[in-house]
């Protein structure tokens, strides 16, 4: 299933860009360094359907009312490091999405063990036992 070409995907995304927020002066005053990336599932040509369904599931904290998933990065001092870090993310999100999740074996506890543990909270409620307040009056 990950037979899948993030190239093709990353012509299919939009970027917008805007003025980055918070320190840094005349930079973030005059230029626009934050980047947004935005992919729409539903219009990607690049997805077959079965892929579209696996990603709206997978990501679908991520995606918007539109079916579109929203990266930003606005940590870079210049637009092309925020474009840079921004389809990384992308990338990475995608390459999550794909893998399998693991089944998860149940195990069975063995006997020994579990004796084992009944015989350790047997030993603790003992020792907290004798710790308790003695009352003047049991002696």
């Amino acid at each position: 299933m990950s037979n899948i070409d993030l190239n093709k995907i990353l012509k299919e995304v939009t970027y917008n860009f805007s003025r980055s927020g918070g320190k840094g002066g005349q930079n973030v005053n005059k230029v626009e360094t934050k980047v947004e990336l935005v992919f729409n599932i539903d219009r990607s040509m690049t997805l077959d359907s079965s892929m579209k369904g696996l990603f709206k599931k997978k990501l679908h904290n991520k995606i918007d009312k539109e079916g579109n998933i929203r990266v930003r990065s606005q940590t870079e001092r210049t637009q092309l490091g925020n474009k840079k870090k921004v389809n990384e993310k992308f990338v990475k999100m995608i390459n999550n999405a794909l893998k399998r999740d693991k089944v998860r074996i149940r195990t069975v506890k063995s006997m020994s063990t579990k004796e084992e543990i009944l015989r350790e909270k047997k030993k603790k409620s003992e020792k907290k036992r004798e710790r308790a307040r003695k009352d003047f009056f049991d002696e």
